[in-house]
């Protein structure tokens, strides 16, 4: 692993290309400056005496095994790459390359089934069941996004299940809101992410992504789904209706704003999830009793870290 690096190690293995960078030296040889990752962190790299192949070889999101050692740069641990090979991803162990879910993949995929087994409206469930069935292994392994929160391996998944939990805590509470109804917009508010991210290594936005985006791909799919299963009526409507308005306001990238009670809490758990994730994210940097630096997900704030803080360093 990245973190356990030293001078003088041998740092043979299996990496992310995270980036690089194509440069001249002074004799006029190419040689490239690459960034390689795993779940512990980042190293720069170097690879001298490139030829056409190690330019195939190491492009961005690739998984590359090298032959390698570690040294010391001016005070900076570098990777001196001898050689290298593109990995095919289904041979990787994702788990070790890049940061998963804290949660292990049996136990979200336990609870995601208990959830769906829990709606009663037949219309919901079936719609639900037949868009996540169309795209299983992306919900299972996809991030919920780029960066700020649950930017990891399943955590599209995690994201989900955290919002189900609460969904259902504040369904007990006000026995007003309908329960299958909200519960189904937890399980697909984001499943247009599917479409929206390239993948789990080296994710960037695909083109429909960049100029849809996925609240309007999510309700797509759910439109796509209910003419397959030849069902209408209102719950269609309503569920596309919570898709399209969970970031909860027009400047927050919803073409519509909340007009139902579910719209409403589901855009209220959606966005406290996601900035508790990222205060978990940023607070991983900080030491208690200390603040961290300035959010960009939270209006830019600073927010100070409890002496009392759980996992306390």
């Amino acid at each position: 692993m990245i973190k356990d690096l030293m001078d003088g190690m041998n740092a043979s293995g299996f990496y992310i290309v995270k980036n690089a960078l194509k440069g001249v030296t002074t004799n006029g040889l190419t040689y490239l400056t690459i960034l390689l990752q795993d779940k512990t962190g980042v190293i720069e790299a170097k690879k001298w005496q490139v030829n056409n192949d190690d330019l195939l070889t190491f492009k961005n999101g690739n998984i590359v095994y090298i032959d390698g050692e570690v040294i010391d740069y001016k005070d900076k641990l570098q990777i001196k790459i001898f050689d290298g090979n593109i990995v095919d991803p289904n041979n990787a162990d994702m788990d070790s390359l890049i940061p998963a879910s804290p949660f292990e993949k049996e136990e979200l995929v336990s609870k995601l089934k208990s959830f769906l087994t829990s709606i009663e409206n037949e219309k919901l469930k079936k719609i639900v069941y037949d868009v996540l069935g169309v795209y299983k292994e992306k919900f299972l392994t996809f991030p919920a996004a780029m960066s700020n929160h649950h930017d990891y391996l399943r955590g599209l998944l995690d994201h989900t299940i955290s919002m189900c939990e609460i969904a259902k805590m504040i369904c007990s509470h006000y026995d007003t809101l309908n329960y299958d109804l909200l519960i189904s917009g937890c399980l697909l508010h984001d499943i247009g992410k599917c479409e929206e991210l390239s993948g789990v290594v080296g994710t960037t936005y695909t083109k429909e992504g960049t100029l849809l985006g996925h609240l309007v791909i999510g309700a797509m799919m759910v439109d796509e789904a209910s003419k397959r299963l030849k069902i209408e009526g209102e719950e269609v409507i309503l569920l596309k209706h919570l898709i399209l308005s969970h970031h909860g306001k027009l400047e927050y990238g919803s073409p519509v704003m909340p007009l139902t009670r579910e719209a409403l809490v589901l855009s209220f758990i959606d966005e406290m999830d996601a900035k508790m994730k990222a205060l978990d994210k940023a607070f991983n940097d900080v030491e208690s009793g200390e603040f961290s630096a300035k959010l960009f997900p939270l209006d830019g704030r600073m927010f100070y870290k409890l002496k009392s803080e759980k996992n306390e360093k």
